[in-house]
């Protein structure tokens, strides 16, 4: 569990995003442009890799190769039995890093990078992806890039699988259902330009902050007044663990128990880091939000 602060986590959720998406123009970019290869080539199969990205540590594991990881970031608190450290992803200490001998290091962004390569050691930047091309691609290189190309493989068609099955369950409403997406309880939002927003319309849902987001950074900031006119069908809270929301304080907002989210129960209560992370467990995220889709499109 995370244990930055709200604007933090907002912060480092939604910054690389951002950045990636405004230097690529569109979210659409190709999966080449998400990765950067090894400074020099790795072995192999590296035995001293540490992850500085949360989502990275769990495409490791997810591949196995779990124990070539020799340290991990603080807020790579998934699988639990990661070797978590005091390193930052965020703030990165070079001297730190090297203290571990690593034979690869994977990272997020490129702050550390030119340090690093000074120091001769093996880098791969796997940034925050836009789409799922991009995840899927990310798992391909870490996979070749740990010895481990196979098991990529299969985890990627085994994503490909499991979310082609829950597009076919959750099947078509008879109108699109609406939703509003929470990052933060001061109504800091995604649109379908994100690649949580992407995620969700392969369900057929609707993001009521698309005609908001004026300035088209893909994370606009609503107002409460804004939420309400919009009545959407769904509200999916990403923000439970950072700032403690759930049905009830959404119900206490003024003017919210008249949404149709909240008379019908249509509250979803997302896990922050699963909601954060491009990684396998966003079929997970799928699942749920597709689950809870159920309901909503049986309602009159």
């Amino acid at each position: 569990m995370s244990t930055r602060s709200p604007r933090a986590r907002l912060a480092a959720a939604v910054a690389p995003a951002l950045a990636l998406a405004l230097a690529a123009g569109a979210c659409g970019s190709s999966a080449a442009h998400t990765s950067s290869s090894a400074t020099t080539a790795p072995p192999d199969r590296p035995a001293r890799i540490v992850s500085l990205s949360p989502t990275a540590t769990e495409m490791l594991y997810a591949i196995g190769a779990g124990p070539q990881v020799k340290a991990v970031d603080d807020q790579s608190d998934y699988p639990p039995n990661a070797p978590r450290t005091k390193l930052s992803g965020m703030e990165p200490n070079v001297e730190a890093i090297a203290n571990e001998q690593p034979d690869l290091v994977v990272v997020a962004d490129n702050t550390a990078v030119p340090q690093l390569k000074k120091l001769g050691i093996n880098v791969l930047v796997e940034p925050a992806a836009t789409t799922l091309a991009d995840t899927y691609a990310q798992i391909d290189q870490l996979g070749r890039a740990t010895g481990r190309a196979p098991e990529a493989r299969a985890l990627v068609a085994h994503m490909q699988q499991q979310i082609a099955a829950i597009r076919a369950a959750a099947g078509t409403p008879p109108k699109p259902l609406t939703y509003y997406y929470e990052l933060d309880n001061t109504y800091y939002t995604a649109t379908s330009k994100t690649f949580i927003g992407a995620l969700l319309s392969l369900i057929g849902l609707r993001d009521i902050a698309d005609a908001a987001d004026k300035q088209g950074s893909g994370y606009p900031q609503l107002s409460s007044e804004y939420i309400v006119a919009r009545n959407p069908d769904l509200v999916l809270l990403a923000d439970t663990k950072c700032c403690h929301q759930n049905e009830q304080t959404v119900a206490a907002r003024p003017g919210w128990n008249s949404l149709n989210a909240v008379r019908m129960h249509d509250v979803v209560l997302l896990d922050d880091d699963i909601a954060s992370r491009w990684g396998p467990r966003v079929v997970d995220l799928l699942r749920q939000v597709a689950s809870a889709t159920q309901p909503a499109m049986a309602a009159p």
